[in-house]
């Protein structure tokens, strides 16, 4: 299907044919969004291919259950769900990630908002029928580090259980608690400021269709071992104090070191995969930082059999590293 002439026909029925249209900046998915301006009114059209993996019905129930908690998703304006068009509300250009470049100082109060925003929403019953992963399902996702970014560098994949065993273990003995609902996605690229809006409703949020069910601490990790910007150390601290007050502090610290390293070792082999595979090479710039955020993660003494196994199998993303990723770029090796 021509995605181009369809979202013509799909704008045309629901009243925003003659709308201008500018695309707005993409992700990691197949995802596209344009901002849509009609007259004095603005919309956001979602073009979600289906069969891609993002179904447009999980954003509309999860964005559903956020808004009926008090919290700010983009309404649903009208959808198209057989053909993956949803047109949704414009909550406008005031990512966090874009007010910290202009106004570094307010950290503090942009995360506290979004902790905030994360208190109130795993204090509440998550929506029914979500996934929920075991330990050994999200220490297999992990092992995209060496299916892809050891692969890039070494050629092989060391397909070895050690890793995943190892993980696991780590994970079931700290990390895997009761289950709350986790967007995935929760960081300064995905939540906006709202500042005409009151109380945790100033915090908006995109790109949450991925929600699961998971642990308290994931989208805290997320949050603050961001992969696309520096959250200063003293934000880091205070951010997670601030969620975990009241709990076992030593076990709160196990937990977000072991989350943490899981999920820098599943970012490391997608950003390499988007690199081959996608043709995006901008992502192996944002290796180092998270391989900068594994090796914290490692150095809690939790972590010690983990750190070792990586300190082994994982070779570091040095400038000869990174280029030899880069020069792979969309050639989609054989594994």
């Amino acid at each position: 299907m021509d995605r181009s002439r369809a979202s013509v026909q799909f704008l045309a029925q629901i009243g925003w044919g003659t709308a201008a249209r500018a695309h707005l900046a993409g992700d990691a998915s197949d995802r596209r969004y344009d901002r849509l301006r009609l007259g004095g009114r603005t919309a956001v059209l979602m073009d979600a291919p289906p069969g891609k993996g993002d179904d447009p019905k999980d954003f509309i129930k999860i964005g559903a259950h956020l808004n009926a908690l008090g919290l700010s998703a983009p309404r649903i304006l009208a959808q198209d769900l057989q053909n993956g068009f949803l047109l949704i509300e414009d909550l406008g250009d005031a990512l966090f990630a874009r007010l910290l470049v202009q106004a570094p100082a307010q950290e503090t109060a942009l995360y506290t908002a979004a902790v905030d925003v994360l208190l109130h929403l795993q204090s509440h019953p998550a929506p029914s029928n979500l996934p929920d992963m075991q330990a050994q399902d999200w220490a297999t996702a992990a092992a995209f580090a060496l299916e892809w970014y050891r692969f890039a560098i070494t050629g092989d994949t060391d397909k070895t259980t050690h890793f995943t065993n190892t993980l696991t273990a780590a994970l079931r003995t700290h990390a895997d608690g009761p289950r709350v609902l986790i967007l995935r996605d929760f960081h300064a690229e995905n939540l906006l400021w709202l500042p005409n809006r009151a109380g945790l409703a100033r915090v908006g949020m995109l790109d949450f269709q991925l929600g699961q069910m998971g642990q308290p601490a994931y989208d805290l990790v997320s949050l603050l071992q961001d992969a696309r910007r520096d959250v200063s150390p003293e934000t880091e601290a205070a951010m997670i104090q601030h969620f975990s007050a009241g709990q076992d502090a030593a076990q709160c610290a196990a937990a977000y070191a072991t989350i943490g390293a899981q999920r820098a070792l599943r970012i490391l082999g997608i950003f390499t995969r988007l690199c081959l595979v996608a043709g995006k090479p901008q992502y192996t710039a944002l290796i180092p930082r998270v391989w900068g955020q594994l090796q914290r993660n490692l150095a809690h003494p939790a972590l010690g059999d983990l750190a070792e196994i990586c300190a082994k199998i994982l070779p570091p993303p040095t400038p000869d590293v990174l280029e030899r990723i880069a020069a792979q770029c969309g050639t989609n090796p054989t594994r």
